[in-house]
């Protein structure tokens, strides 16, 4: 049963995915420009703030005194009709955005540092105070989903309940697999202690962990980043940073793996899930039998995307094949230098208003009301995200920017969350939440506006191919990889059934879907085994993966729609995601055109991709 009411450390995107004021950057030695850093003032003024505490005291009282009106009465209650009913809902979702506040500030406040033991146990000490609070509350959406069906029928013809309908809809979908209110309880309680504690684990670890790369010692972030480095040796030092890293940590996250891999099994087992990635589909509201169809579809197309790109990119280099700490190396075509802060944010808003000057408009908000924090810290949580906070405030974007073109594209990534954040919010904190599916439907569009806004600017051929190749790169990193990801998950949570998993397996399982997925032309050379470890999807978020190859095939396709449309196409797009969580894909697509539930709508995104291919292809020959 979901009652995600304290707002968890929010997910951070993998780095191939995909305080006040401003800083200066520099990458490699290069000066970036002057970069935003969050404002988190407008949550809290700090973690001793006075208005935090007194939020916390109130809070706290209410939650008590709503379990004490409520609490077995609901039944009653609707059988009097609609109005007490929907004032009752009217209550917990007003609790739920003071509580999400006080989540959010803590999460973030963490996130910009996870080494300051200072906000650590601030984080800690919030996440355990809100798990009291929420207890109290917890009673809420369970005895919600008892109500007779007739009788929440009849209820919700009062139109101040009959608002509530779609939160309604999704709570009752929960209702075969939620469990005693007194198990349901303990197991809200100890999340303090069990699944939260090793994310935190995870999450400190990650951040302290040093890479030693001719002496300097690098952050995994900085580290990463040294494999997109025009020098072959130094993109070949750091991949074995990384394995020797990982590989001396893998006791830890190996450990960390199979307990929460059996956390999960235990958890879905009580429930009555069948399948291991059940419960991810069910909060993403989408049926099983879409994501086997979208998975079978991609691993079809291996050969046809990741194997033939690769093998041309080898061509390209001048290689048989291409060791795996080659496979994101610039091509010569690609323009040298970094792309400073501010030209970012232009290449980016002016993509946004060439579609949608109201998309530019609350883009623009985030780097004028530092809601963005940009520069890569010591400390800082890596990769990137956008944290939607709750409606009565605005989201925060977290970057770790180091003037790469793939820096720009998670720029953009992260402002179509964010936009998307922003309009959905008039639904308030319980139906503004949307599914991760159409969620990185959003992000994902706003990469596809840059990139084109970009290839129109191409004028050469050598320009043009270097922005094709990128773009399928990041394509391929996007539906291949993460599909990949979401076999290796598959296995493993599987294989987690029958007992432990050592470190040799994990690698064992993680290289054979790597192969399977990456293709002949890719050489996974030794270290490569551990690189399962540091993915934070896998930690954080158990099968959120499959969502960013959902988003990119279906932008694929809603991006052709846009194309050969009528006016009034961005007007039905961001009516789109205004409607936040309220509507199912099959009834947010279908202004497009569009069912993902269509045997071929998977085959009509991959082959936007396909094609790219064949077009860079012919410029070879």
């Amino acid at each position: 049963m979901s009652t995600n009411h304290t707002s968890k450390l929010p997910h951070i995107d993998s780095p191939f995915a995909k305080a006040t004021g401003t800083a200066t950057a520099q990458s490699s030695g290069e000066d970036l420009g002057k970069m935003p850093e969050w404002d988190l003032s407008d949550l809290y003024a700090g973690p001793d703030s006075k208005e935090l505490k007194n939020d916390l005291e109130a809070i706290d009282k209410e939650a008590g005194s709503f379990q004490e009106r409520y609490q077995g009465a609901l039944g009653d209650l609707a059988k009097t009709g609609g109005a007490e009913l929907a004032a009752s809902v009217r209550t917990y979702e007003g609790m739920s955005d003071q509580l999400g506040r006080i989540g959010s500030y803590a999460g973030l406040l963490y996130a910009a540092d996870t080494s300051d033991p200072v906000r650590a146990k601030f984080y800690g000490d919030i996440q355990e105070k809100l798990t009291g609070i929420t207890t109290k509350l917890l009673f809420y959406p369970l005895e919600f989903n008892r109500l007779e069906d007739d009788v929440l029928a009849a209820a919700q013809k009062d139109e101040a309940l009959a608002r509530y309908s779609p939160w309604i809809d999704d709570l009752r979908k929960e209702k075969p697999y939620q469990l005693a209110d007194e198990i349901e309880k303990l197991f809200h309680e100890k999340s303090v202690s069990g699944r939260g504690a090793w994310n935190r684990l995870f999450n400190e670890t990650m951040t302290a962990l040093r890479f030693d790369i001719g002496g300097e010692e690098l952050s995994l972030e900085l580290t990463l980043n040294r494999l997109t480095d025009r020098d072959s040796d130094k993109r070949r030092e750091a991949a074995e940073a990384l394995a020797n890293v990982f590989g001396g940590n893998l006791r830890l996250f190996t450990l960390i793996t199979n307990t929460l891999a059996k956390d999960k099994e235990i958890s879905d087992r009580w429930r009555g899930f069948e399948d291991v990635a059940d419960s991810r589909h069910l909060a993403n509201r989408v049926e099983r039998e879409v994501v086997d169809a979208l998975v079978a579809a991609v691993q079809d197309a291996y050969p046809r995307m990741s194997h033939r790109y690769y093998a041309l990119k080898a061509r390209w280099m001048g290689q048989e094949k291409l060791a795996h700490w080659d496979r994101n190396a610039p091509l010569p075509e690609e323009a040298q230098g970094l792309i400073g802060w501010a030209q970012a944010e232009r290449m980016v808003l002016d993509a946004y208003g060439a579609f949608a000057p109201e998309m530019a408009s609350i883009a623009k908000d985030f780097f004028e009301r530092s809601w963005i924090d940009a520069p890569v810290r010591e400390g800082k949580s890596p990769g990137a995200f956008s944290h939607p906070t709750v409606p009565s405030a605005h989201p925060y974007i977290l970057m770790n920017y180091q003037g790469k073109p793939r820096d720009v594209m998670t720029l953009a990534h992260e402002l179509g969350h964010g936009v998307h954040q922003v309009l959905a919010a008039k639904q308030g904190p319980l139906m503004a939440p949307t599914p991760l599916t159409l969620a990185e439907t959003a992000s994902v569009f706003g990469e596809m506006l840059t990139f084109k806004k970009l290839l129109t600017q191409a004028d050469t051929p050598k320009a043009r191919k270097a922005l094709l190749a990128s773009k399928v790169e990041d394509m391929i990193n996007t539906v291949v990889r993460q599909i990949a990801f979401y076999t290796f998950e598959r296995e493993v949570h599987l294989a987690r059934k029958e007992g432990e998993l050592t470190s040799d397996r994990l690698g064992e399982i993680w290289l054979d879907v790597q192969r399977q997925s990456l293709g002949p032309a890719i050489d996974l050379r030794p270290g490569y085994e551990t690189f399962w470890c540091y993915i934070p999807h896998f930690i954080h978020s158990p099968f959120y993966v499959y969502a960013y190859a959902f988003g990119e095939c279906l932008v694929n396709s809603l991006y052709a729609v846009y194309e050969n449309a009528n006016e009034g196409f961005a007007e039905k797009y961001l009516d789109m995601l205004a409607a936040g969580g309220t509507k199912h894909h099959k009834e947010l697509l279908e202004p497009f055109g569009l069912d993902a539930t269509d045997p071929g709508f998977w085959a009509m995104g991959l082959k936007v991709i396909e094609d790219l291919i064949d077009e860079l292809e012919a410029m070879d020959a």
